[in-house]
């Protein structure tokens, strides 16, 4: 079974997660901040983390948190999952942890996410 790690601070869309991926087939883990999600990572070892960019004030964010576990030898897949549209924070996500994807949260369906989701698990 494939491990997802999701790190997002909003309930709601935790909320929402939860319910997208309920019997999908996959194990789901959640983190609701980067210091929980970098532990979760390097305890869980998941196949694909999808991580909120601007996490709550005050800790490290999700890019901060993806160059982290690049440092530390973890290297599963990830997707970035903002409300950032601007090119500079797109270009700073893609380029902290090479591969990568980027979705704008405001711009897709949960549908398309957890589609999206599937679709960088089938390449593993």
């Amino acid at each position: 079974m494939k491990k997802v790690l999701i790190v997002e601070d909003d309930k709601n869309f935790l909320w929402f997660f939860r319910q997208s991926f309920e019997n999908q087939g996959l194990e789901i883990m959640f983190a609701e901040d980067g210091e929980q999600g970098l532990a979760a990572a390097e305890k869980e070892k998941p196949d694909l983390m999808v991580i909120d960019i601007m996490l709550r004030p005050g800790g490290i964010n999700g890019i901060q948190m993806a160059r982290q576990l690049r440092e530390n030898g973890i290297a599963c897949k990830m997707i970035f999952l903002t409300n950032l549209k601007d090119p500079d924070h797109i270009s700073e996500a893609l380029s902290a942890v090479g591969e990568s994807d980027y979705i704008v949260k405001a711009d897709v369906h949960m549908d398309a996410i957890v589609q999206r989701v599937k679709e960088k698990l089938d390449t593993l």
